[in-house]
């Protein structure tokens, strides 16, 4: 070898060597004995550091590592709820000469003896993850951190709602909740904590500590990666699926099932910085209803109040608080409020009320209630929402507001604000659970689960919405999210990057079990000074945004960002796209069901849905919305084609109907500034139903099945799932279903449409079920069971949906080529033939 070559390499060794021991970690050493109990084995080391191997399941590996042996913990954990995940028998230890090995039905958990090394197989011996090592659990002073080998091909996803691009090999990411306006496209960290990881080697991480935990994929060695943090414990959950899916259902059977929202919270709303009048709040209403915008919501932000934070209605703002609200349910809109985590000293019978109570966080230096400089209201107290006994008094305080008719809130600020990284001095802020170094990042989380407890036990049998800006790992079972302040705050007009990275955001927060998502559409920051020059901005953020399973137009102070302000193109446009949301609405709501049991988000990233596909892996600004359709935004200004990777399969064009693609390479897809690329499926059905104004409108719509049919005999299903949208019967299985199933019959096709009920739920049979079949030719004819169909022309099957509900009729459109079928709703299951020209006697 040369010896320059050489020496280069000896160097680079060093480096690398250097980099994993500049901190002088202390490692666990060899393994000398276990102790098994149950579903749990201590390893024990030569010193007084021990390792615990609890098996929640047969795929789901709970692992701590205590250097000094004792496995207490300060909290308990704030989002893991159910360790026990499935019966296991008991787990038993063969012991090896040079290691410890425990098999389940899924997994083969290794424990090397010399030294300490833990490695995770499949039943097929295949290595997941292991040890970098002797480094694989090392610790200094109160530090823990694990470090991992990394594999060349191994690719990362998750961590929730951040920046940058889905996979995360080669970056470094903390968790730390951060107030960061105008956030930029690799800004880190960001608002939410959620220290949950997948690998493409088919497990995912959950690392339980709430302190500022930092994760380097790859960015110190090409040989290892690493999780860590400056104190707490090291707990971490190791979970294996066969793919992504797997892996988040069973995260959120650890950390718990999404609530979820009423029905109403997947229609548009509408704020901004100064809606925080009452005048303001009634006119904006009107308007979206004289324009026959769809709406469902109409937000107040925080000036809504006379004092920080003492919920009562400012009183120069708002005559008839009770009577706007009441003035706006008639219409069909809903009141959603801001709420803030602090009081203001200046609301000083409040903020007495609550120091004397010992209710602030204390600032541990002087032993006084922590005095918190805010953005708004003067310096302020920081309710301390882990104290048991703030609670009750919280949630007395939010029902005023409550009993007037409003319908949830917004969490904002709960970072808390300006206590970012650089903000040491916070750290002197002390909680009833513990320090501000453990509790930062929890503290959001803690304020949402008193709001939400709180509205439930105040508010029986009602769902709660609220919306959140800070959290940590489990939220979802408190509160759903938006991404912060978003946009441009030098030039509002240069906000397409920021538009851009919030694809990847929702995405990944959606894999973080954040289904029921947000971002301010528009972007939060700049002034809007030209709304011609924005107008463009706005569309394709309006076109992104109703596609976000929560969507909300929302802009910092005066700057209003109503779709009618941006001129007679722009309105038009983002009304159809609106209209979409609602129309889709079945689609929708069908989606938040499965969220609610398995954790899956609405907004897919396409290697959920296609874990095979390496393609899949490098996309991050299209996704799948829910299992059948895909959504490619356009995200560059002046753009009127976009590039649109397709995965394997057959792809229909959904704004057209019939265009068909083949999948498996990129297209590029006309889209002036009307269009957004939406692509369906081969073989899917899509249930929706007609434009309303707000959810709810008609009681007794039509569902329209939008179905495009296989050409082979596999079976297009879906079941659509109805509850009564704003109870909690949901938790306890009271719904009803439709089961639409179609597949190719000879030259035709035949129709199953099944209703279902469960635990006394009563299903809507006073409406239509409307087929609407997309072909290459028409039909000779239409029949239920033996009974043929009687041909109506479309304008006329048309006129008698909704009114003939006992008929059964259908139509053919030459021009959209989409036959379609009139059936009354509920009763027994109908099997309908469509027969071709070809089949007919």
């Amino acid at each position: 070898m040369n010896m320059r070559k050489h020496k280069w390499l000896t160097v680079l060794v060093l480096l690398v060597t250097v980099g994993v021991h500049a901190q002088n970690w202390q490692k666990a050493g060899d393994c000398t004995s276990f102790a098994a109990n149950g579903n749990t084995v201590v390893f024990n080391t030569a010193g007084k550091a021990k390792l615990s191997v609890k098996f929640s399941s047969g795929s789901v590996v709970k692992i701590w590592y205590d250097p000094k042996g004792a496995f207490k913990r300060n909290n308990e954990s704030f989002a893991v709820i159910n360790e026990n995940l499935e019966p296991l028998s008991e787990i038993r230890v063969e012991e090896q000469a040079q290691s410890y090995e425990v098999f389940t039905g899924k997994l083969r958990v290794r424990v090397n003896k010399y030294p300490l090394q833990v490695q995770v197989f499949d039943k097929y011996q295949k290595l997941l993850l292991g040890d970098y090592k002797d480094l694989g659990h090392v610790s200094e002073g109160n530090a823990t951190a694990a470090f991992k080998t990394l594999r060349s091909d191994e690719h990362f996803l998750g961590l929730g709602e951040k920046s940058g691009p889905l996979d995360r090999r080669g970056r470094s990411y903390r968790m730390w909740n951060s107030d960061k306006p105008c956030y930029g496209v690799n800004e880190d960290p960001l608002y939410k904590s959620i220290p949950f990881f997948m690998s493409s080697y088919r497990y995912g991480i959950f690392f339980d500590n709430t302190y500022k935990t930092q994760f380097k994929f790859g960015t110190a060695s090409d040989e290892y990666y690493s999780f860590e943090a400056p104190n707490g414990e090291m707990v971490y959950y190791f979970i294996h699926g066969n793919d992504y899916k797997q892996i988040i259902e069973q995260y959120t059977q650890l950390t718990g099932k999404p609530i979820l929202p009423p029905d109403w919270a997947f229609g548009f709303s509408q704020c901004r910085g100064l809606y925080t009048n009452e005048k303001l709040a009634r006119s904006v209403a009107a308007e979206f209803r004289k324009r026959k915008i769809p709406c469902d919501i109409i937000y107040q932000d925080i000036g809504w109040v006379d004092g920080l934070q003492d919920f009562n209605w400012h009183k120069d703002k708002y005559t008839d608080p009770k009577g706007m609200v009441s003035y706006l349910d008639s219409m069909g809109f809903k009141m959603i409020l801001s709420q803030d985590p602090v009081i203001s000293q200046a609301t000083q019978r409040q903020w007495r009320e609550a120091d004397s109570l010992h209710y602030f966080a204390v600032d541990s230096s002087t032993g006084k209630s922590y005095d918190m400089p805010w953005p708004w209201g003067g310096n302020c107290g920081v309710v301390d929402f882990t104290h048991p006994a703030v609670a009750d008094w919280w949630g007395a305080q939010q029902q005023k507001p409550l009993n007037d008719g409003v319908r949830g809130f917004w969490t904002d600020m709960g970072e808390p604000a300006w206590s970012n990284e650089d903000a040491t001095e916070r750290l002197r802020m002390k909680h009833y659970l513990g320090m501000h170094d453990e509790i930062h990042n929890v503290y959001g989380f803690s304020w949402d689960k008193v709001v939400k407890e709180q509205f439930e036990k105040r508010n029986p049998n009602k769902r709660v919405f609220q919306m959140t800006r800070a959290a940590y790992a489990g939220l979802q079972r408190y509160t759903f999210g938006w991404s912060g302040d978003s946009g441009n705050g030098d030039n509002v007009l240069d906000g397409w990057n920021r538009l851009a990275n919030q694809v990847p955001i929702g995405i990944s927060a959606g894999m973080g079990v954040l289904p029921f998502w947000a971002c301010d559409i528009s972007g939060y920051c700049g002034d809007v000074k030209d709304y011609p020059a924005m107008a463009e901005l706005y569309t394709r953020w309006m076109q992104f945004g109703v596609f976000n399973p929560l969507s909300r137009a929302h802009h910092e102070g005066d700057n209003a960002v109503e779709p009618w302000l941006f001129g007679k193109e722009a309105e038009d446009i983002c009304r159809k796209a609106i209209e979409l949301k609602y129309r889709l609405f079945p689609y929708i709501y069908t989606y938040a069901r499965e969220a609610h049991e398995k954790g899956l988000p609405l907004m897919r990233a396409l290697i959920l849905e296609y874990p095979e596909d390496e393609n899949a892996f490098k996309v991050d600004d299209e996704f799948m919305f829910g299992h059948e359709l895909l959504v490619a935004p356009v995200l560059k200004k002046g753009a009127v084609s976009r590039n649109v990777y397709l995965p394997e399969g057959e792809w229909i064009d959904f704004n057209d109907g019939k265009t068909v693609y083949n999948g498996g390479q990129v297209i590029n897809y006309p889209a002036p500034l009307a269009v957004t690329p939406i692509f369906v499926r081969k073989g899917s059905i899509i249930p929706m139903m007609p434009v309303m104004q707000y959810i709810g409108q008609e009681k007794n719509h039509p569902v329209y099945a939008e179905i495009f049919p296989h050409d082979n005999r596999e079976e297009a299903t879906f079941t659509l799932y109805e509850d009564d949208g704003n109870s909690l019967g949901y938790q306890k299985d009271e719904y009803g279903t439709v089961q639409f199933t179609c597949k190719k019959e000879g030259a035709g096709y035949s129709v199953s449409v099944v209703t279902d009920t469960k635990n006394g739920f009563v299903q809507n049979s006073h409406r239509n079920i409307v087929l609407n079949l997309h072909l290459n030719r028409k039909p000779s004819a239409v029949a239920t069971g033996k009974v043929t169909a009687k041909v109506l022309t479309a304008a006329a099957l048309e006129t008698a949906i909704g009114k003939e509900i006992t008929t059964t009729a259908w139509s053919w459109n030459e021009k959209t080529k989409v036959c379609s079928i009139k059936l009354p709703a509920g009763g027994a299951p109908l099997q309908v033939t469509i027969k071709s020209p070809a089949t007919a006697k």
